[in-house]
This record gives structure tokens, sequence and C-alpha cells, in this order.
């Protein structure tokens, strides 16, 4: 248990790391390693992505209150556009993580890598969206947090990657964007969590230590470590080619995409 538990850290360490040196979801490192991790161990490949997403997004919720909490004080969270979107969020994570629960973990693994393309691309040409128009109302509001919460459910992110791009084109200066997608991040991780659990009560094929699909040792280890080493990836970010590191990520993550497309062949 204690070398499980060493294992998980390390992965914390890592996501934290990378997270606040390039401004990435922990999700996209988070899941492909505990895919490979848990593979390992024997988790069942039934349940190999579900139990991956689950403790990824259970691992975001104290991730994003670090984090939120830091963008808060510099006065960056748009907290009227949280009370705005949350409700969607809420709904649309919840429904997403139901749906995962009913596919295979081959639909998942191919729904999570076609995610990882289009994100390394956006990477690599470095494009943002320009400015163009302002919040949708109640409605629009609503039905982009379904999308938002939906899309994260199903690759275990904290939503960032979709969330910021949203806010700034719809004329949300970029720091206001990224702290207030931070916060953001906090129900959706509580909503994935509550729904990962619930799809996943009472499963024969759980792995020990497991509370529907969040695996507690991963769980600890992975958010007892991130919370400590992002401060130092932000830190690092401020000293090294962020642009360039980000490049060589984005060829990375087509390479991780890759080789779980060719596992699924």
């Amino acid at each position: 248990m204690l070398t499980i538990l060493i294992t998980y850290c390390g992965v914390g360490a890592i996501a934290g790391v990378l997270a606040g040196l390039l401004g990435i979801g922990g999700g996209l490192v988070i899941v492909p390693m505990l895919i490979y991790i848990m593979g390992a161990q024997g988790v069942s490949t039934e349940i190999l992505m579900h139990m991956a997403l689950g403790t990824s997004m259970a691992s975001i919720m104290f991730t994003s209150i670090s984090s939120f909490m830091a963008h808060h004080k510099r006065g960056a969270v748009r907290w009227e556009v949280v009370r705005r979107i949350v409700i969607g969020i809420f709904t649309g994570t919840f429904i997403g993580s139901c749906f995962a629960a009913a596919m295979s973990t081959g639909f998942l693994k191919g729904f999570f890598c076609i995610f990882l393309f289009v994100v390394a691309t956006q990477m690599i040409m470095n494009k943002k969206p320009k400015a163009s128009r302002d919040l949708p109302g109640t409605l629009g509001m609503f039905a982009t947090g379904n999308i938002i919460g939906g899309v994260s459910s199903l690759v275990g992110i904290g939503g960032g990657t979709l969330s910021v791009p949203f806010m700034v084109w719809c004329n949300i200066p970029v720091h206001h964007a990224i702290g207030t997608s931070a916060a953001i991040g906090l129900p959706i991780a509580v909503a994935g969590t509550i729904g990962y659990i619930f799809n996943g009560w009472g499963l024969a094929s759980l792995p020990a230590y497991s509370i529907g699909y969040i695996n507690l040792p991963a769980l600890v280890g992975i958010a007892s470590i991130s919370v400590l080493t992002a401060p130092l990836g932000v830190r690092l970010a401020h000293s090294l080619p962020v642009d360039k590191l980000k490049r060589i990520f984005a060829v990375l993550l087509y390479v991780v995409g890759t080789k779980m497309l060719i596992g699924l062949i």
C-alpha cells in the first residue's frame, strides 16, 4: 500500500507542476497516468477508464480550491459569471458522468484521445478566440454550462480548456477568464465526483479502497502533493520559456493520444 501511495504522490507532483507551469488542467496529465498505473495493478479493463476519470475529477476538487482562492485574492474571479453558469455546470457534469458510466472503456478512451489531439493542436497553433460578443442570457449560460460540464466529465478535467476560450470570446479579459475558470472548476469537480460515486456504487469489480469510481489511495496521493507543487510550477513559469514548453508538451499529448488509440485497435 505504501508503494502505491508513493506512486500516486509522484503523479500528483508531476500534474501540479505542469498545471502551474503550462496553465493546463491537471486531468490531461492525471488520466493517462492513472490508466497506466491502475492497469498495471490489475484493475478490470471494463472499468479502467471510469476509475481514471472519476479519480481525476475528485482530485480536481482540491486543486481547484487552492487555485481559485489565489486568483480571488488578486481580484481575478468574476463571481457574477460563476453564479450565472453554475447550475448548467452542475447538471451537465452530472449527466455527463452518468453517460460516461454507461459507455465502454474503449469509447471513453477514444473520446479522450480526440480531446487530447484538439488541445495539443491548439497549443501548437496558439490561437485564441477574438473577443467579439457579450455573455449570453440565462438560457444561453445554462446551455453553455451543460456543454462545458458534460465534456469535462467525459475527459476528467476541470473545464479550463473550454471555459477560458468561451469567456475570452465573450469579452472577458484573459486573466479574469483564467481566474473565473478556476472557480468554475470546483462545481465541475464536485458534480463529477458525485456522479462517478453514484454510478459506480456497489460494483463488485471495484479495486480495494474505492468509493464508486473514486480510488481513495490515488485521490489522497494526487491531491495532497499536486496542491503543493502547483505553486512551484507557477514560479517556474516566470523563468522558463513557457511557449516553447507548451509546444513540447503538445507533442507529448500527441504521442500519448496515439499510443492510446493504437491500444484500441
